[in-house]
């Protein structure tokens, strides 16, 4: 099976190094990777917008011959589930990694900070607790010596969907500062946030408890649970 990883905001494709290897092993072919615009901190993203993110997945989805997994952590859910319903054929299964589908409309985060028109990755003090659970000083230093700034647009561009056939993609989310008791309480409510997810015909829900960043601080853990998540 070839799994589609997608990074969420600040990181490139060499986010996921921790996690891919046991994928491969187990026999699957991985595509990691790197977004327009975050090649490098030099890179020109002035004009990169969200709907560039979704194209170079859909490039990605149409390169390879059979359906695919395609897997988004936190932002990267959002251009996962656009490049779904731009090929809702080609995808066999969506796994959200403390992520989630992102309806039409909405944007994936235009409260966070901007400066000369692109996201750098703020102050540790912007995040919720419920983030930073097992980010220790030492992964902190790590990400941020990795960390590119987002282009401003990803960040706040609307949704655009078409294909009501995403609903019927199998999806599978790997809830990791949020239980998964906690989004079926939210489901129930009728909330807004889980409100496309809510659509789906066919979803899971996965408890991996850590903070935001699973492929930093429990990779093995998180490429366990996408491993179960394609077995399926």
């Amino acid at each position: 099976m070839d799994i589609v990883l997608i990074p969420g905001f600040w990181l490139d494709g060499a986010s996921w190094d921790d996690v891919a290897p046991p994928l491969r092993d187990a026999g699957h072919t991985v595509h990691a990777l790197t977004l327009p615009g975050m090649e490098s901190r030099d890179a020109d993203r002035s004009e990169i917008g969200l709907r560039d993110h979704v194209d170079a997945v859909v490039a990605v989805i149409d390169y390879l011959p059979d359906p695919v997994v395609l897997v988004g952590h936190s932002g990267g859910g959002a251009i996962a589930y656009a490049a779904a319903d731009a090929r809702p054929d080609s995808v066999a299964r969506l796994v959200y990694v403390d992520s989630g589908p992102l309806g039409e409309g909405g944007v994936i985060n235009d409260e966070l900070p901007q400066v000369d028109g692109e996201v750098p990755l703020p102050d540790w003090g912007v995040f919720e607790d419920e983030d930073l659970v097992d980010l220790t000083e030492e992964l902190r230093e790590r990400f941020r010596s990795i960390a590119i700034p987002e282009p401003a647009r990803v960040t706040s561009d609307p949704q655009v969907l078409s294909d009501p056939r995403r609903y019927d993609i199998p999806a599978t989310v790997i809830c990791c500062e949020f239980p998964a008791e906690m989004m079926r309480d939210l489901m129930a409510k009728g909330h807004p946030y889980v409100a496309e997810l809510a659509r789906a015909t066919d979803y899971e829900l996965v408890d991996l408890p850590t903070g935001h960043w699973p492929q930093l601080t429990k990779p093995r853990e998180l490429a366990a649970a996408i491993l179960a998540a394609v077995d399926r």
